[in-house]
């Protein structure tokens, strides 16, 4: 298996440590792609200034405001390429991750007053798990044969890490960890993307970077294994969900082995397994980082909904996963497992998972279920993204890393050495802390924990200095306000879409950078419908805002009314009375909340919704109808949020997780034809028993937008009636690939949410004609030459000429423009050389529907008398078989012309 390889990436210690921006220049000419773009027959490609390092969060092409695809990077990591996709626009190129743009030096965020004071710490919760226990630790590791996953060219590896502990009595809980995207090899300051590694570099060990969380749990009596997953980092950009499907397949292969070795098998176990306690696969806790966290949560899925075979493991679950503990995790899918109970950990100075798009892992699933399980977020003020990991930790490792928070421009919150940013020895401690108290809540059932994650605002010491605040949903809450199609509001309140380009519409701007985690787009879908949220603005003292469910609501039962409200970063002390109105008209107050905003920058998804309480009444209204909330600001002006409000009561149900009917989205290749239009059924399928709803949304044929669907499912039906329309003629076009999404309403979960419709092209490309419009001009003319179409096409064509030496006296790059030749090459015109010994390419670039084109050489005059000088390019679309053509020019000292 090891002499096959896969290659991806490659970047230097020095790239990882530095900002990726472009070189500022002009403005390129019309039609022209920007600098470092070309677009060259159905491939776009953008090189970058300095290499792109690997992470977690997805690295994509845009068109203004349309997401064109996921490139792939190339060896060296510092071109990303997208085949077959079409450009209108080509000033409207981008490349974006996680919102933050990488192809230009974006401007610095308008200055805002900035609270870099650390939020006071909460009073100590009645336990503090980061305390060791009291067993002794032993540590190993184990590598198995590796395992093959449908749509991976090289199989992964089954390597991991195990710590335990000594003399632990009985069998022992298991807590299975997952690192998440990251370089896989490195040879000195050189780091790779590929696996296996090739001599003499070394595997990037990031399986090895949470031992101290293992060792803290290990010592608590739990069996620890953290397990790699290069081959999976290797290869996920070619995968349409980025992995999580053969994360989850390793997770389950592992979860498997320790099945067998808490058996039968345990004689033929790993040395390491053998010395530990046998681990009670009843008992399981997953804890994952980054792609690991999404990893974890479609094992989590596959273990109670089985996907279909063929996912890369199929044999029978024989464990029963308790909970999870996500580190900044991605949830490309917006699809969490609603019934298995989950802490997220949010990094206040993320700069890799930026939007926190993790807190989706949370607020999705609201209504999905049962709504038992506890789904908690925990924001971790002035942590970043890399340093959970010690082998992603400068310093810690000997493989390069960085801070993923990049700075400069200094940032008064997340850059080191502020009062709010935390050390990684800090970060590692408080995030050890935290996954042990994950695992004493979910697994050993201690409920003395349960305020430290569930928003009742108590610390534990040993996480020190570090500020951690929390919320959640599920547990022994019930539903007041989830703002929905239903919700009204009135006074200074108003429903408002959480995904929106209506600003009118929209709870933030859309022109707002980081908005707020709990509005992260799905699959970057704008408008998106069903997400709701409620938003305040009140312009003096005294403007209550009224918001009133579809129908009454019973909080009989309830102790405490719990709010998640956002109120703006670095604000202090914003007030509200709370009161609620039961159907009979009766009014009650609660009481009055206060809530200071969390210190950040324009560069922080910091509008982050915290959770506070007040109590409800035992008597003078009816809380089995209630029908009304009521906040009444006590500031004479400002802005706030609320994402929901529930009936709470202390303690935690068991959460029944149950096997909900499961959704996947398929493939489809079909012929376009020539003529007509006709409707084809896309593959998404059902499997397990069960009513709900999913959404289903297909993309429209030239990719404007999508068409949705709320789909009902019904007991005992295997298959979702998806309709798309193929529309078939004889104009050359890319091969048309649409997107079809899927996404958990009510009652269903989904796995695979995202494939393709694939339309292959099957009409003959146009030829090209270039004819000379001035081919001979004097010094500061401009050479031109007409590039003609033998048709119209429905994609965008692009011939592309480079430059040949002509015979002769050759222009130089002395001879042009210097802003026309920066636009069309990165390099400097100097010293002088000839054109033909430069990357330069001009381009003549053909939108849909287009047949002419000029392409064109601005000449400049020197004072040097010189004989006339000639250019010549050679023009061709590059696709296999066509042919293409010479234009020449010359350029005269004399100031004639022809």
């Amino acid at each position: 298996m090891r002499s096959t390889k896969f290659v991806v990436a490659v970047v230097t210690a020095a790239a990882l440590a530095a900002p990726v921006t472009a070189t500022a220049q002009a403005a390129p000419a019309q039609g022209s792609p920007p600098p470092g773009w070309a677009l060259t027959g159905s491939r776009l490609t953008w090189t970058a200034p300095a290499p792109i390092p690997p992470g977690g969060a997805a690295v994509e092409f845009w068109e203004g405001d349309r997401l064109l695809g996921v490139p792939r990077p190339s060896a060296d990591l510092s071109t990303l390429t997208l085949d077959a996709v079409g450009v209108d626009d080509v000033d409207g190129l981008q490349v974006r991750a996680s919102g933050r743009r990488l192809d230009v030096e974006e401007p610095a965020p308008p200055s805002i007053a900035v609270n870099a004071t650390p939020p006071a710490p909460l009073s100590a919760g009645e336990v503090d798990p980061g305390r060791p226990g009291p067993f002794a630790t032993r540590e190993g590791e184990y590598r198995l044969d590796p395992i093959a996953v449908p749509g991976y060219a090289v199989p992964l590896e089954v390597e991991a890490v195990v710590v335990a502990p000594v003399g632990a009595p009985g069998r022992r809980p298991l807590a299975l960890f997952l690192h998440g995207r990251h370089i896989t090899c490195y040879d000195g300051a050189q780091g790779l993307l590929e696996w296996p590694c090739p001599e003499p570099a070394k595997p990037v060990p990031s399986h090895r970077g949470y031992l101290q969380a293992q060792r803290l749990l290990a010592s608590q009596g739990y069996v620890t294994v953290s397990v790699s997953a290069n081959s999976v980092n290797a290869q996920d950009t070619l995968d349409v969900d980025s992995g999580a499907g053969a994360r989850s397949a390793l997770v389950r292969a592992h979860l498997a082995r320790w099945a067998d070795w808490a058996g039968a098998g345990r004689a033929s176990a790993p040395e390491v397994v053998r010395a530990a306690p046998v681990a009670d696969l009843g008992e399981v806790l997953l804890v994952g980082h980054s792609r690991g966290g999404e990893g974890v949560n479609r094992a989590a899925v596959d273990s109670l909904s089985p996907p279909p075979a063929g996912s890369g493991y199929d044999g029978p679950v024989r464990w029963r996963v308790r909970g999870q503990l996500l580190i900044g995790p991605t949830i490309f899918g917006h699809n969490p497992a609603p019934d298995v109970p989950s802490v997220t950990v949010l990094p206040g100075c993320d700069g890799d998972v930026a939007d926190l798009q993790g807190q989706l892992f949370v607020d999705a699933t609201r209504g999905v279920s049962r709504g038992a399980a506890l789904h908690s977020a925990l924001y971790f003020v002035g942590a970043n993204h890399n340093y959970f990991n010690t082998e992603w930790t400068p310093g810690q490792t000997e493989a390069p890393a960085q801070d993923d928070f990049r700075s400069p421009p200094e940032d008064p919150v997340c850059s080191p050495g502020t009062a709010t940013r935390l050390t990684a020895e800090q970060q590692q401690t408080a995030g050890a802390t935290y996954i042990a108290a994950a695992a004493r809540l979910f697994v050993a059932g201690d409920r003395r924990v349960l305020p430290l994650l569930d928003g009742s605002g108590v610390r534990a010491p040993s996480a020190d200095p570090a500020r951690v605040l929390a919320h959640a949903v599920g547990g022994a809450r019930s539903p007041f306000v989830v703002p929905d199609e239903a919700t009204a509001a009135s006074g200074s309140a108003r429903v408002c879409a959480q995904v929106s380009a209506d600003p009118a519409a929209a709870c933030v701007d859309p022109a707002v950078t980081r908005q707020s985690p709990h509005f992260t787009r799905f699959n970057r879908l704008v408008p998106e419908s069903g997400r709701f949220a409620v938003a305040l603005n009140w312009t003096a003292a005294g403007q209550a805002a009224t918001v009133r469910p579809g129908a009454p609501v019973s909080l009989a039962g309830a102790r405490h009314l719990a709010l998640r409200l956002i109120v703006p970063p670095n604000t202090a002390a914003n007030r509200f009375d709370v009161a609620v109105t039961d159907a009979a008209g009766r009014r009650a107050r609660l009481g009055s909340v206060a809530l200071d905003g969390l210190p950040a920058t324009e560069r922080l998804s910091a509008r982050w919704a915290q959770e506070v309480r007040v109590p409800l009444p035992s008597r003078g209204i009816d809380l089995r109808r209630v029908a009304e909330l009521e906040l009444m600001p006590l500031g004479d002006s400002g802005q706030a949020w609320l994402v929901d409000a529930h009936g709470w009561s202390p303690g935690l149900p068991d959460p029944r997780p149950v096997a909900l009917p499961r959704v996947d989205v398929g493939a489809l290749t079909v012929e376009e034809g020539d003529s007509g239009t006709r409707t084809v059924r896309f593959p998404v399928s059902v499997t397990g028993d069960g009513a709900g709803s999913v959404r289903v949304l297909v993309q429209d044929e030239g990719g404007a937008g999508y068409t949705e669907r709320l789909v009902a499912i019904e007991p005992g039906q295997r298959e979702v009636e998806v309709p798309v329309q193929v529309t078939g003629n004889t104009r050359w076009s890319f091969d048309a690939k649409r997107a079809v999404l899927a996404k958990a309403a009510r009652g269903v979960v989904v796995g695979r949410y995202a494939n393709r419709l694939t339309v292959p092209n099957d009409d003959p490309l146009p030829t090209f004609t270039a004819t000379p419009v001035t081919d001979v001009v004097p010094e500061g003319g401009v050479l031109t030459w007409r590039v003609t179409l033998s048709a119209a096409a429905d994609s965008n064509v692009t011939i592309q000429g480079r430059p040949v030496a002509p015979g002769g006296v050759e222009l130089s790059t002395t001879d042009v423009d210097e802003t026309w030749f920066r636009q069309r090459v990165y390099e400097d015109p100097l010293p002088s050389r000839p054109l033909s010994t430069t990357g330069l390419q001009v381009g003549a670039y053909f939108r849909p529907g287009e047949l002419t084109k000029e392409v064109f050489v601005q000449t400049v005059v020197d004072a040097e008398a010189e004989p006339a000088e000639r250019v010549r390019f050679h023009l061709a679309n590059l696709t296999p078989g066509t042919a293409g053509a010479e234009v020449s020019g010359e350029v005269t000292d004399s100031g004639s012309t022809r």
